[in-house]
C-alpha cells in the first residue's frame, strides 16, 4: 500500500501528463486548455487512489473492488466533454477538444494507478495525433478550404477619434479575444481623416468562422468615437483567389463604414 508522499507522487505526475495535452490545447486557443486538462488528468488520478486505497480501512483486501469508482470516470467525464461541444450552423465544433479531455482522464487514472510509462505513451500519442494527423487530415480532404481544420486569416479595424484610442484598443482586444480565435497582433495608426486613428488587429480562426467578425462589428458601431469598423480575410499564400478588375486579390465582400 502506497503512503500520502508516494500518492502526492502518482497525483503530481498525472498533474504534470494533463498539462502536457493542455499545452497544445491552449495554444490552438480551444475551450479546454491547459488547466481544463490539467484538472481532469489530476482528478483522475484522485478518483483512482481513492478508490484503490481509501475504502482498505472499512472493507477487507479480499473483497475489495476498487475498480468500481475508476469506471465511473469513463461515462462521467462524457459530461464534461459535452459542454465543449457546440453546434455551428450546419457543422458541430468541440469534439476534438472533447475526445481529448476523455484521454488525458485515462492518462491521469494510468498516473493515479502508477503506470506512469504508460501515461507518458498515452500522453505523446494524444499531442502527437493532435499535432500530426491534422495536416494529414487536410491533405485526405477532397476540399481542403471546405473542411473546418483549415486556419484563416483575419484583419480587423476600426477607426475611431483619437482621444478615444486606448478605449476602443480596448474594446476591439475584447471583441476577438474569444475561445476559437487567437490574436496575433494589435496596433494603431493615423487615419486619413484628421483628428482619428486606425485600431487595427491580426488574429486566426481554426475553419471559416465570420460570425465573431459580424458580432465585434456590431459592437464596435454602437460606439460614439467609432466612424468605421471593417473585416477581411487575410490570404494564405497557397490559396487561390478571384482577382478583381484593378489587379487585387478579392476574399471577402466589401464592408460599408459606419458612419456618425
Amino acid at each position: 500500500m502506497l503512503n500520502e508522499w508516494q500518492m502526492a507522487g502518482h497525483l503530481a505526475a498525472a498533474l504534470g501528463f494533463g498539462a502536457a495535452i493542455g499545452l497544445e490545447r491552449q495554444w490552438r486557443a480551444r475551450m479546454a486548455g491547459l488547466r481544463t486538462n490539467a484538472l481532469v488528468a489530476a482528478g483522475s488520478a484522485l478518483f483512482v487512489l481513492l478508490s484503490q486505497y481509501g475504502f482498505l480501512s472499512t472493507a477487507s483486501e479480499a473483497n475489495y473492488d476498487g475498480s468500481r469508482v475508476a469506471a465511473q470516470i469513463v461515462s462521467g467525464i462524457g459530461f464534461l466533454g459535452a459542454g465543449v461541444i457546440m453546434r455551428d450552423g450546419l457543422s458541430v465544433r468541440g469534439l476534438n477538444t472533447a475526445a481529448t479531455l476523455w484521454c488525458s482522464a485515462a492518462v491521469g487514472a494510468l498516473a493515479g494507478t502508477g503506470l506512469f510509462v504508460l501515461a507518458a505513451f498515452g500522453t505523446a500519442g494524444v499531442v502527437g495525433a493532435n499535432l500530426l494527423l491534422r495536416p494529414l487530415g487536410r491533405r485526405l480532404d477532397r476540399e481542403p478550404t471546405g473542411g473546418a481544420e483549415v486556419d484563416t486569416d483575419y484583419h480587423f479595424e476600426a477607426v475611431c477619434l483619437e482621444e478615444e484610442e486606448a478605449h476602443i484598443r480596448h474594446k476591439v482586444i475584447d471583441a476577438l479575444a474569444v475561445p476559437g480565435y487567437r490574436l496575433h497582433s494589435i496596433h494603431s495608426q493615423d487615419a486619413p481623416d484628421l483628428g482619428r486613428v486606425t485600431v487595427a488587429a491580426l488574429l486566426t480562426s481554426e475553419g471559416r468562422n465570420d460570425r465573431m467578425l459580424e458580432n465585434a462589428v456590431s459592437n464596435l458601431s454602437l460606439e460614439p468615437s467609432v466612424s468605421a469598423v471593417s473585416w477581411a480575410v487575410v490570404p494564405h499564400s497557397d490559396e487561390t483567389a478571384d482577382t478583381a478588375p484593378d489587379g487585387r486579390r478579392t476574399f471577402v465582400r466589401p464592408k460599408q463604414p459606419l458612419r456618425r
